[in-house]
């Protein structure tokens, strides 16, 4: 059986863990490693479907089957999560004693608390939140701001500052933030700009409902022209001449706002036609930021000029998001043969103290202050920068590091595991249970129980050395994403075996180097498309561990003379690695040979990079800026990773120093002589 091949005598010791340190009324002691248990995770499968049915009289009919089974837990909280909304108080109470400590007590302890919030039984909250260890739900933090306001309104100010920033990373309408802001609306601890800039971004982010809610709380009377300007901004815009008063300018603002997402050029011309002179400057900035930042967007088609230039109509960076600096920033790296650091400079420095701890704007304002050469001080703020950053961890850490005129080397491993490390760990019923789910195909199940165990079942998370063991036994069992995300939460140390593993490797090289490809490259994209899970699926179709869609395996096998490749062998190991190589090598042979344009076009398709590299006679921009300029979140994000895996991988297999930026090089528009390799590439 599955679960006996992964886990075999490891799991069987878990299982014999004493009752008391579990729970005292469950305890994996009661399951015994039988032949008789493929039975019982035949039910919870069945009982896993039945949950996503949403069937409760199944559920009902079968949990009592599951008792003494190791996933029980999941068995009974399946059960009482499917009728949680006519559950009684005690037979919560009840889940929560028998399944103490256990990540299933707190995800229902979870949902239990999203529902008392929703009842308004803040008595019941307020007696149940404490005991909630993960506390990473926005929506509940936000209930539980809004009890504290009750019981004392003298609220203190870095509780309205927690709603605000909780309200606005929700991108979906909830409840509890809506709710905890209308009330500190109303005690005058929010006021109604901070609502207004809800409403905004809500409607940059299509969030009609999330919009509504927010203009609902200060101005009811004109949910109306609120689905009005939602359904065609242009047509509100064009049918109205006045914004006198503050909900008007909001009204119009708000409009301007929907405009921009799709048609900022309109947005310009409505707002330098009609609106400039009647909105207030904080709302004019607003649009403008947003008009300059939907234009940076457009990389390869419109240039940073043209962003900047809308950029330069705001009087005061401070009124716009760190989303519309980070673009203003980004299009002054793109804006010439050399970027402009001064403005660079500027956008950083209004960014929120958040933003500009993340490591790509500490690296580029370095940058910036290099450039500019700004004597004695600014020269030394930008070495601090970089030595603040500098390391073999990620993209932007890895050039701080050769930006110091250091190379990118495999670090020190870790000090050995010691066999007490090893045995807490193996003994640690949520990892097994974990491991044990994900073996039986409940993965994303299992994947959350892990995490929880890892990061949120005692304050802070594992200590250091119980995530190297604890990653140490997901490699052990194979279980590749946990092992890379595990050890990748140590800070002091880095594992570059558990980070960087490389399954399959004989495979993976020999393919590689048959096509002339860099197999550190290979490991870097696979390892950021599928962690090495072999039957890893996307929500668009990809399969594999190359996460290859159906259609370009078929036009792939086909340009390598697979003739007799059928669909469903896309699962299949080596033809996925074969045909993930080979379409790789036509993307990169096809771009140039940039690697950051080729990963690109894996995750994005080919057009894409094609036309982001720019247009005949446009600027040759260093890759880094390039790939910080690709306009979606998930391919820049992918195409910084692949990148500094591959760096990463290639200290490890040939030993020797490497370098990011080498990897990188420069994109630019293609040279009209030389013919497209493939134009029909998918």
């Amino acid at each position: 059986m599955l679960y006996k091949i992964l886990f075999g005598a490891a799991l069987s010791a878990a299982l014999a863990v004493p009752a008391a340190a579990q729970s005292p009324a469950f305890s994996l002691t009661s399951f015994t490693d039988s032949p008789s248990n493929a039975a019982g995770d035949a039910l919870v499968l069945e009982m896993s479907k039945a949950f996503r049915r949403g069937d409760k009289a199944r559920l009902a009919q079968l949990l009592p089957q599951t008792r003494g089974h190791a996933l029980e837990p999941w068995a009974a909280y399946w059960e009482l999560k499917a009728r949680l909304d006519d559950a009684s108080a005690q037979e919560v109470q009840d889940f929560f004693t028998r399944y103490a400590g256990t990540y299933q007590e707190d995800r229902l302890r979870n949902d239990w608390l999203r529902l008392l919030g929703q009842r308004r039984d803040w008595a019941g909250f307020a007696a149940e939140y404490p005991k909630f260890r993960m506390n990473d739900d926005r929506e509940v933090r936000c209930y539980a701001v809004l009890v504290e306001h009750i019981k004392n309104p003298a609220l203190d100010a870095a509780l309205s500052d927690e709603v605000r920033k909780n309200w606005y990373a929700q991108r979906d309408a909830d409840d509890g933030c809506t709710a905890a802001a209308s009330r500190l609306v109303g005690s005058k601890n929010l006021t109604p700009l901070d609502v207004w800039q809800k409403a905004r971004l809500a409607l940059e982010a299509n969030r009609p409902r999330a919009a509504r809610d927010a203009v609902e709380i200060v101005a009811p009377e004109a949910l109306a022209m609120v689905a009005e300007l939602n359904n065609s901004p242009i047509k509100f815009l064009t049918g109205k001449y006045l914004a006198l008063r503050t909900v008007r300018k909001e009204i119009i603002t708000l409009a301007l706002v929907k405009l921009a997402v799709s048609d900022p050029e309109g947005a310009a011309l409505q707002l330098d036609g009609k609106w400039s002179l009647q909105l207030t400057a904080e709302e004019r900035n607003w649009v403008w930021g947003l008009i300059g930042k939907q234009t940076a967007t457009r990389l390869g088609t419109v240039p940073a000029s043209e962003a900047l230039r809308h950029f330069a109509r705001v009087s005061k960076d401070s009124d716009l998001t760190d989303d519309m600096l980070a673009w203003k920033a980004r299009a002054a790296l793109r804006a010439g043969n050399q970027p402009h650091w001064q403005q660079v400079a500027q956008a950083i420095n209004a960014m929120s103290l958040d933003a500009r701890k993340d490591p790509a704007w500490v690296y580029w304002k370095a940058r910036a202050l290099l450039a500019l050469g700004t004597p004695g001080q600014g020269n030394a703020e930008a070495q601090a920068l970089l030595q603040s950053i500098a390391s073999v961890r990620g993209f932007y850490e890895q050039l701080a590091l050769e930006e110091l005129g250091q190379k990118i080397t495999v670090p020190p491993r870790p000090a050995p595991l010691t066999a007490q490390e090893k045995e807490s760990v193996r003994l640690n019923p949520s990892l097994n249970r974990a491991a044990y789910a994900i073996a039986l195909g409940l993965r994303s199940d299992g994947v959350r129980e892990w995490n929880y165990a890892t990061n949120l079942h005692q304050s802070g998370g594992m200590g250091e050395r119980e995530l190297l063991a604890a990653a140490q036994f997901a490699c052990d069992r194979q279980i590749w994403d946990r092992c890379i995300n595990t050890s990748e939460r140590t800070s002091s140390v880095a594992d570059f075996d558990q980070r960087f593993p490389m399954p399959f490797r004989d495979t993976v090289v020999k393919r590689a180097q048959s096509i002339n490809l860099d197999p550190s490259y290979v490991y870097g994209l696979i390892r950021q498309e599928s962690r090495f899970i072999m039957d890893a699926r996307s929500g668009v179709g990809a399969s594999g561990l190359m996460q290859v869609m159906p259609a370009t395996a078929r036009w792939t096998a086909k340009k390598i003379g697979l003739d007799s490749f059928t669909p469903e062998q896309i699962n299949d190991r080596d033809t996925n690695i074969a045909i993930g190589t080979a379409y790789l090598k036509l993307a990169l042979d096809d771009l140039g040979g940039s690697m950051a344009m080729a990963a690109a076009a894996y995750n994005a398709g080919p057009g894409r990079p094609r036309v982001w590299r720019g247009q005949a006679g446009g600027h040759v921009l260093d890759a880094a800026i390039w790939a910080e300029n690709v306009p979606f979140a998930e391919t820049r994000d992918y195409v910084k990773k692949v990148l500094s895996n591959a760096t990463s991988y290639a200290a490890i297999l040939t030993g020797q120093p490497q370098s990011l930026k080498s990897r990188l090089g420069q994109v630019g528009p293609r040279d009209a002589a030389v013919p497209e390799p493939y134009k029909d590439l998918p």
